[in-house]
Formats: C-alpha cells, structure tokens, sequence
C-alpha cells in the first residue's frame, strides 16, 4: 500500500505539470483495500476524485478538466503495473469525478436507500482516503458521512445483514468446509470468506460510531478504545486479521495461477499455520456474533 501510495502520487505529479489545475481545490481518493490502505499484490485501481466549484454554471467545464487530466493518471498507473479496473472505478469516469456537493449527494442516496447496489458501493466508496490534494475535502467529507451513518439504524441493519450472510468456512465435523470451487477445488477463499469477514464488521462499527478510520485494524483499535470491543478480544480479532492477511501475501508472491490469488488449500499448510488459520476464523466469527447482538439479526 506504501508504495502504491508513493508511486500514484508521483504519476500524479507527472502527468498534472501538463494540465492547468492551479488555484483549483481538489484532491484524489482512494477507495476499497487502497482506501483502507490494505492493498495486496495482486490488486486494481479504485480512484475518484473529489474538487469544490463555487460556480454552479462551471460545474461540468471544470470537472472535463479533472476528467482529461484523470484518463493520464489511470493510463499512467495501467503502464506502471496497477490494472485498469474491471468495474471502471476510477477518476476518470464522471460518475466518480464529483464535487464535494455532488459526494455528499451520492453517499446520501445509498444511505437513504440501502438496496443491493446502494450497499455495495457502500462497501467499496465508504473505504476512502486522500493520496494527493487538499486532504481537508475528504476530513470534511468523512465527518459529514459518520454524522449521517450514525442516525442511519435501517441502512447500517442492511449492511450488517449483508455482512454475516457470509460464513466463516469452518466444518462441523472437519476443520474447514469448502465452497466447491470447480477451478481450485478444496481450497478456501482467503478474500471472500477471510479478510472481507474483518473489513465488513469493522467498517460498519466505524459507521456506527462515528470511527473517522478507513484502515480494519485502526478501526477495531478504536472500537476497543470506546469499550465497544475488549482489549483481549481485540487482539486476538487483529492477529486474525493479520495472519489471513499474511497468508494472501505469501500465496500471491508465489505466483499462484490467475483466480486463485486468494486461495489456499488448508492440507497444504503445516500443522501451526493450519490451527492458526482456524482460530483466525473463530475470531472473525466472534465479530460477526457481534453485530447479530448489536442488530438482531
């Protein structure tokens, strides 16, 4: 994630000494595991880019300039190693290249209207983070979120819905139960039913409660910090997390073959690795009992 961060921003000032962006008031974000500043080797980009406009009439005029100025960037990060994203999250897609106005209006809608696309954004936009700008658009933006998100029992009961509907993978009789993956058969999912189990609770108590982190860890440290989590459970819960985290490192360093960046296949690990791979998952488990209390489900 450092050196993502590192690397965008020099593109980022590259490519701007050939635009006029002088006396504008903008900044460029990241979203997803770049916004939670959690990246892994195999990643993609998921950018935006957020600017004030006092003129209503220079709304569009100005975000064409921050859209050409975006396409660079992505072009420039595409050469650099760092994909294209599938899903055309990025700066230079207006739906993503907003005022500050325009966010709050996007993030409001979702909120008010949790349904199935409003609350994967939310999964994926509410994870943000400044890599290069005024870094005060996205603090100020932050704290207008969380001052929504805390009033918002419907939207937050949806996202914990969503969130415990995926199980940790762990056997009544064997260790670990399997999703059947026809392409990586007896493997589990290190992403999908392993980090996300950590990133979602975290993300929704940080909603919840008005956390202004966008980092997994920051945001169950601060959790315990308000007695919303014991200072024991909180570390096991983060060693967990960590552990999976590490697991995803090693197997997408080894260069496992294209969709199964992700995956292991639990037999393959030795004795200490597999024992602590099942008690990262009783600790994901345990959060996720968490919110079935706070929420009732």
């Amino acid at each position: 994630s450092g050196l993502n961060d590192s690397l965008t921003r020099r593109v980022i000032e590259v490519v701007q000494a050939g635009h006029d962006l002088e006396g504008l008031d903008w900044a460029w974000l990241a979203f997803g595991s770049e916004g939670r500043d959690e990246q892994t080797f195999s990643t993609d980009q998921d950018n935006g880019i957020i600017f004030t406009c006092a003129d209503e009439a220079q709304l569009e005029s100005l975000r064409g300039r921050f859209l050409a100025f975006a396409r660079e960037v992505n072009e420039g990060l595409a050469r650099c190693g760092f994909p294209l994203c599938k899903g055309n999250i990025m700066a230079s897609n207006p739906s993503w290249c907003l005022s500050a106005e325009e966010w709050r209006g996007c993030f409001a809608k979702w909120i008010r209207s949790p349904e199935p696309e409003a609350l994967l954004n939310a999964t994926i936009f509410f994870d943000f983070r400044p890599l290069h700008g005024n870094e005060n658009l996205a603090r100020e933006l932050r704290q207008w979120l969380l001052g929504q998100t805390r009033q918002a029992s419907l939207f937050l009961r949806f996202m914990a819905e969503n969130a415990v509907k995926v199980a940790p993978p762990l056997g009544m009789i064997r260790d670990f139960s399997f999703d059947n993956n026809p392409d990586f058969p007896h493997t589990l999912d290190l992403k999908a039913y392993g980090a996300r189990l950590f990133v979602d609770a975290a993300r929704i108590i940080a909603l919840a409660h008005g956390i202004p982190h966008s980092n997994t860890v920051e945001r169950l440290r601060a959790a315990a910090a308000k007695a919303l989590l014991g200072n024991d459970d909180i570390n096991a819960m983060i060693e967990g997390f960590f552990f999976i985290q590490q697991l995803r490192l090693r197997n997408q360093r080894a260069g496992t073959p294209p969709g199964g960046e992700n995956r292991v296949d639990p037999d393959k690990l030795n004795e200490l690795d597999r024992q602590v791979l099942k008690e990262a998952y009783k600790q994901a488990k345990r959060l996720q009992s968490r919110l079935q209390l706070e929420y009732r489900l």
